[in-house]
């Protein structure tokens, strides 16, 4: 077998321009030769392509997830010694101020379902939970897996980073995925979502699909598309798996920033965080409770989402994974009711009329990336103290001079070209803007 014919069959010709389906046997030489360095980039990068433009059918997709999971180490949480189960994640496809992950997990875990949660860093105008977690000094994500077991044992919940022995075959294929253009291709992006979430134990899995300006899929219609493909292909590998369509046209919630976000999260396990905010982590909270075998109805769910915070237990769940992660907990609860771990470059952005305003969730999220909350490369570094915080979020009226955004940077200079950028994402109009609902649509 020859990587070129594998190349070919997949790219077509003039007689059969859509290509053919792939083998397992042709995937498992093209990715196996790749990671051993057999396969150079180029051709991998040629094969990406065909891809991009010729789609995979549900079998290649499910044949490449399940052939880069076993490209490294897979992390077993069934019939480990005092660890139970159900065994329940949730993934996000990203956006700006999208911190659900952060107080979805202690109040899923304190619901009876264990979370194991592998997470990711920001990349471009998306924010990464790493990094957010990271924002807790000492808060250690690079979890060996005794370790990580371990703290699923003890707490419910642990989230980490993904080693280098983990799914070293989407680490490779997604940093050239990521200089050829093809990123955007729905059977890639499953594999690459999939192989990790399946690699990190889960039975089930929850997806958070966003369409809209700040979202990966700017379309509902290709949100939807990708959905359906992680669903299913989740179901074929002998997963549950559902997902939500939710929407990222406009930042979620009022804080944006790795150490704000972490603010805003204990405000949700407070019972006093956003309404959108709650909206969403109870939502998500019910599907992983469903799938879970511990609520029976979507209403069900929500009750004991709710309860679990009213009762102080997911708060106290938060703060003892701080701890075991390598956090001091009580610095952090001193941290957010002082508010003082804010950085110390401020500016305000106030009205430039009255009116109506939108607030354009991918343009804020351009202007988070200069004020240092996210990065262009994966070698960039992150202000952990920077962000914004919306006083006034959209659909609100507001007259000219009143502030919208408090706003952190990583030194003076970036407020150059952050604050315009924060100023175009805002918009005036004489009447109220189309509020589009926060969940568009379930997928079982």
């Amino acid at each position: 077998m020859r990587a070129t014919d594998v190349i070919m069959k997949k790219r077509g010709s003039v007689l059969n321009p859509k290509g053919s389906e792939l083998t397992r046997e042709e995937l498992q030489f093209l990715i196996d030769g790749y990671v051993k360095g057999d396969i150079p980039d180029y051709q991998v990068s040629a094969w990406l392509m065909a891809v991009y433009f010729n789609g995979m059918t549900f079998a290649e997709t499910g044949n490449l997830t399940e052939i880069m999971l076993h490209s490294g180490d897979v992390i077993e949480l069934n019939g480990v010694a005092g660890l139970t189960g159900p065994f329940v994640d949730k993934h996000s496809t990203g956006g700006v101020g999208d911190k659900i992950s952060l107080p979805l997990a202690p109040i899923v875990a304190a619901c009876g379902v264990t979370v194991p949660m592998m997470s990711g860093r920001a990349l471009g105008h998306t924010g990464g939970t790493l990094d957010k977690l990271e924002s807790m000094s000492g808060f250690n994500v690079k979890l060996e897996p005794d370790t990580f077991r371990a703290y699923l044992k003890e707490c419910g919940f642990a989230m980490t980073g993904q080693t280098a022995k983990v799914v070293p075959a989407d680490r490779l294929l997604y940093a050239l995925r990521d200089v050829t253009g093809t990123v955007e291709s729905i059977p890639l992006i499953t594999a690459s979502i999939l192989s990790k979430k399946v690699a990190e134990g889960s039975d089930a899995l929850v997806f958070d699909v966003k369409y809209g300006s700040g979202a990966f899929m700017k379309k509902v219609e290709d949100s939807i598309a990708l959905a359906e493909s992680l669903v299913k292909t989740a179901q074929a590998m002998g997963k549950k798996a559902s997902a939500l369509i939710t929407n990222m046209e406009t930042p979620l919630g009022r804080c944006t920033g790795n150490w704000l976000e972490i603010e805003e999260t204990i405000d949700v396990l407070k019972g006093c965080g956003p309404e959108d905010v709650t909206e969403l982590t109870y939502a998500l909270g019910a599907e992983m409770l469903i799938l879970g075998g511990k609520a029976a109805t979507k209403d069900e769910g929500v009750a004991l989402c709710r309860k679990a915070v009213e009762s102080g237990k997911a708060l106290e769940l938060f703060l003892k994974n701080v701890t075991l992660q390598g956090g001091n907990a009580e610095q952090v609860m001193k941290d957010w009711e002082s508010k003082s771990r804010r950085s110390r470059y401020t500016r305000n952005v106030t009205a430039a009329a009255d009116g109506y305003i939108s607030i354009d969730a991918y343009t804020c999220g351009l202007a988070g990336v200069t004020l240092g909350v996210g990065r262009n490369t994966t070698s960039d570094a992150v202000c952990p103290d920077a962000g914004f915080i919306l006083h006034k979020v959209q659909g609100d009226y507001v007259h000219k001079g009143e502030l919208i955004m408090q706003v952190y940077g990583k030194d003076e200079d970036c407020f150059a070209s952050a604050l315009p950028m924060l100023e175009s994402a805002i918009t005036y109009g004489s009447t109220v803007p189309e509020q589009k609902p926060l969940i568009y649509k379930e997928i079982h």
